[in-house]
C-alpha cells in the first residue's frame, strides 16, 4: 500500500470508529459524519488518482449503497447503516467496494447469530424459522426476541471493511 492509501485507509477507519461510538451511544449514526465521509474520500479519490479516482469513489460510492439498500426497504436496517456503507465505498476502488459490502454482511450475520446465541435465544429464533420455512411465511420476531431487536450495523461495516482492507490489500 502507498503512503495515500494508508492516510485513506487510517481516515476510513477512524471516520467507521466514530460511527460506531455513535451507534452504540445514540443508537444514531451522524448524516454529517457521513457526508463528511463521503466528501473527503471523493475529494481524496480524485486528488490521488485524478478521473480514475473520481469514478473509483463515485462506483464504490453506489456499489456500497446498492448492496445494502434492499435490506433497508425490507426493514433489515436502517437508513444509516446504507448510508455508512455508501460511505465507505467512496473510500475504496469498486472491486473493494464490493468485498467490503460482502464482508460487512457476513460480518452482520455473524454478530447477529453471537447475539442470540450469548442471549440464550437460538432455540426460541430457529423454532421461528423452522415455523416459517414450513409455512412458507414471515412471522415476526417475539416482543422479547432478541432477533427482532435492532443492533448497531456499524460495527459489522466495519468490521467487513477491515477484513476487505486488510486480508484483501488494496491494489491487489
Amino acid at each position: 500500500m502507498s503512503d495515500v492509501q494508508i492516510s485513506a485507509v487510517a481516515l476510513l477507519l477512524g471516520l467507521l470508529g466514530i460511527a460506531v461510538v455513535s451507534d452504540l451511544r445514540n443508537h444514531r449514526i451522524p448524516n454529517l459524519l457521513v457526508l463528511l465521509g463521503l466528501v473527503l474520500g471523493v475529494v481524496g479519490q480524485t486528488y490521488a488518482f485524478g478521473w480514475v479516482g473520481l469514478g473509483h469513489a463515485l462506483l464504490g460510492m453506489l456499489i456500497g449503497f446498492a448492496i445494502f439498500l434492499p435490506m433497508y426497504v425490507v426493514g433489515g436496517m436502517a437508513a444509516g447503516d446504507v448510508k455508512l456503507m455508501a460511505m465507505a465505498g467512496a473510500f475504496l476502488t469498486p472491486h473493494d467496494a464490493l468485498w467490503a459490502a460482502f464482508f460487512s454482511l457476513i460480518a452482520g450475520g455473524a454478530c447477529g447469530l453471537l447475539i442470540v446465541l450469548v442471549r440464550g435465544q437460538a432455540q426460541q429464533t430457529i423454532g421461528r424459522y423452522w415455523l416459517m420455512l414450513r409455512a412458507r411465511a414471515y412471522f415476526s420476531p417475539a416482543a422479547d426476541e432478541v432477533a427482532g431487536m435492532p443492533f448497531p450495523y456499524s460495527i459489522a461495516v466495519l468490521l467487513g471493511t477491515l477484513i476487505s482492507v486488510f486480508w484483501l490489500p488494496l491494489g491487489h
